[in-house]
């Protein structure tokens, strides 16, 4: 049974016997959960060395640009002459041609691929030719190869042009156009008809001409992996995005809301719950927009100048328009939830000048969310560049394809058919598991550090509630620092064991996740409405496990604040303080929480606004910076700037808590009356008859 906290947090005995009142937090603590602690510490350390080996072994340009056929990253800056040449091109059209027919074995990663300047396009009156990188007896440099459009024909000794024309290099007949889908060249299937003339008439092999060339280089273009790859290159390429969209403008908007709650505290849930609708049909607006179902700004995976006849799709395309209808619904159940609760907004009010009051006589405390956002914004850096180079990370090797094609070789002057294979990025199951890690890791310090703010914030504003909302000698002058204080010092721990079960748990909840996603495209989802129901039932059971630990936790770092207990304890007598005045908080909270949460939303819904605008400009459309969809960076900006909204807001919504819970128990220890409760909290609730409602138990 839960006894008494007033021995804990309002007063506690003398030693002399007698009682001293107010004396609040400041009792014998000794740490807490160590376990917990060292093993964060030692999450964070496997961190670092994950993090090394992704360092070391990975390769970010790998995530945009292909290889060639030494097997080098084309635009790599380490490979000899190929830091402008960022063009992935396939050189023999025959083997493009046989990676797409069903029934054979090449594929396409093994046909000749070289890095170029610019896609090659067929000459209108002569036959033009692509050649290998100049080494050899040809005496070229890769500038001047470059400027001679990579042909250097005419130099080719007699048998060198012999193996030319059975497509075996060193150069290679320019029949098909081609253009720059996602930095590789994708063959148009309309042979000009004039360079097929040229090389049938001079002795030339057939080049087969049917469709499957082109699709052959889109269906490899367009696979799951690469465009995931894709994706990723997209976030590092919007790197300056991230940076004013994630987390410079949400923290200005952040600190703006927190400036008019203090001032303008009846108007904000209004304020709130309009911008919110505003904002939601705006972003919803734009991914029509980028999906091309309004207007003509359809994104496109050609890259730079081309025939506007050709049209080429992309998977991008698709998931832009999935997000799109997806939004729509999101769009519309918000709507239609903020109309219903227009009634309850005056309730909200009441509940908002309480840590509008508190907020004004502890206004460190506006002040103190900036610690751990710039902690935060630190660790993001690191995370992230991390989180590129694993995941381009792996082994450059040549493939073993055991198949009968020979090549010109010019160092050795001969037709090799031993070393014809292509190369590719070889991935083992470890490097998943890296990946894994260091995604689970990512949210982990998350919410770690999301904790200790909640946690700082909830001893603040104790300390304001136990001293009666007066000044006092017995509440530090800057309680915010004495409360971080209190909290490297002793709660860490606890901290991290409430940060880990809430990452376990979401960690749980995206597995099955996935596993339901497989067995959907798989087909073997269950039939009968008794496996329907089973199967709705768990998705919806755990989403309602997720949000009561996120809740239970919130109120558990509030009596760890107070107490100083270990996780489990606090958990334990903040749930059991909830359970016995259930009514009395949840009439009051429940809506306070939900402006609190469209707030935030309010505030990331804008960074994802800015981040469409900005990615609209022409630095994000074109060229070198060109990203494939907007889809992952304004995500990425949507997610971070909901993590600097909750940091701020926790200022907020940890004082609406707080003050609620230490009342409660105030009142329960009291006989129904709160002794501690100061003036401006009692003027507050009695203005809405809020008093009536706290104390006043169950009828």
């Amino acid at each position: 049974m839960r006894g008494p906290l007033g021995a804990v947090i309002g007063r506690y005995p003398s030693s002399d016997g007698s009682e001293q009142m107010g004396s609040i937090i400041r009792h014998n603590r000794k740490c807490r959960d160590l376990v917990f602690l060292v093993i964060f510490i030692a999450f964070w350390v496997a961190m670092i060395v994950n993090s090394s080996f992704g360092f070391n072994q990975g390769n970010p340009l790998r995530l945009t640009y292909g290889l060639d056929y030494k097997g080098n990253v084309c635009g790599d800056k380490h490979a000899k002459g190929l830091r402008q040449l960022e063009l992935k091109y396939w050189l023999n059209p025959n083997q493009v041609y046989l990676s797409g027919l069903k029934d054979n074995q090449f594929k396409l990663a093994n046909a000749r691929s070289i890095c170029l300047l610019d896609c090659p396009t067929p000459s209108e009156d002569s036959l033009s030719w692509v050649c290998d990188y100049p080494e050899g007896d040809i005496r070229l440099s890769m500038d001047d190869w470059i400027d001679r459009n990579y042909d250097y024909y005419e130099f080719l000794t007699p048998e060198m042009r012999n193996t030319s024309l059975q497509l075996q290099g060193p150069c290679y007949p320019v029949i098909f156009p081609s253009v720059n889908v996602y930095w590789s060249c994708q063959f148009i299937a309309r042979p000009s008809n004039v360079s097929l003339r040229h090389w049938q008439q001079m002795g030339g092999v057939n080049i087969n001409e049917d469709i499957i060339i082109d699709k052959s280089i889109h269906r490899s273009i367009n696979s799951r992996s690469s465009v995931l790859k894709r994706y990723m290159a997209d976030i590092g390429k919007a790197w300056p995005v991230l940076i004013v969209c994630g987390g410079i403008l949400p923290l200005f908007l952040s600190v703006i809301w927190l400036l008019l709650i203090r001032h303008f505290v009846a108007a904000m849930p209004w304020i709130t719950v309009g911008l919110f609708n505003i904002l939601i049909i705006a972003v919803t607006m734009f991914y029509y927009l980028k999906a091309g179902w309004i207007g003509n700004d359809a994104i496109s995976p050609i890259i730079g100048e081309h025939d506007p006849y050709i049209r080429i799709s992309g998977r991008e395309l698709t998931h832009l328009r999935a997000a799109a209808v997806f939004m729509t619904f999101i769009t519309v159940v918000a709507v239609l939830t903020s109309i219903a609760i227009v009634r309850r907004i005056l309730m909200a009010t009441s509940v908002l000048k309480v840590a509008a009051k508190v907020i004004g006589e502890a206004q460190a405390l506006m002040i103190f969310p900036v610690i751990p956002y710039t902690i935060l914004a630190i660790f993001y850096m690191f995370w992230f560049s991390a989180a590129f180079h694993l995941f381009s990370s792996g082994q450059v090797v040549q493939n073993d394809c055991n198949l009968n094609c020979c090549v010109y070789d010019l160092l050795s002057k001969r037709v090799n058919c031993d070393r014809c294979c292509g190369y590719s990025i070889h991935y083992t199951r470890h490097i998943g598991v890296a990946i894994l890690f260091h995604l689970f890791g990512g949210y982990w310090a998350t919410q770690f550090f999301i904790a200790c703010s909640s946690t700082v914030i909830a001893g603040s504003v104790a300390s304001y509630y136990w001293a009666r909302g007066e000044t006092s000698p017995e509440i530090p002058f800057l309680p915010v620092f004495s409360s971080m204080k209190r909290l490297v010092r002793y709660n860490l721990g606890s901290v991290a064991l409430g940060s880990l079960i809430v990452s376990f748990v979401e960690s749980i909840r995206f597995m099955l996740e996935s596993i339901r996603r497989r067995l959907k495209v798989a087909g073997t989802t269950p039939d009968n409405w008794f496996g329907k129901a089973v199967y709705h039932t768990s998705r919806f059971s755990l989403r309602c496990i997720e949000w009561t630990i996120k809740s239970a936790n919130r109120n558990a770092y509030i009596m760890i604040a107070i107490t100083g207990k270990s996780f489990c304890k606090a958990s334990a007598i903040a749930t059991d303080l909830i359970f016995s005045n259930i009514l009395r908080i949840g009439r009051v909270n429940v809506i306070g929480d939900v402006i609190l949460f469209l707030g935030k939303l309010c505030v990331s819904l804008s960074t994802a606004l800015f981040a469409f605008l900005m990615l609209d400009t022409h630095r994000y459309r074109s060229a070198h910076n060109k990203i494939s969809s907007p889809l992952f960076p304004v995500l990425v900006c949507w997610g971070l700037g909901y993590v600097v909204a909750t940091l701020f807001f926790a200022v907020v919504e940890m004082s609406i808590d707080t003050i609620i819970l230490s009342f409660c128990q105030d009142s329960e220890e009291h006989q129904g009356t709160a002794q501690y409760a100061p003036p401006l909290l009692i003027e507050t609730l009695n203005d809405q008859n809020d008093m009536q409602r706290l104390t006043q138990g169950p009828q």
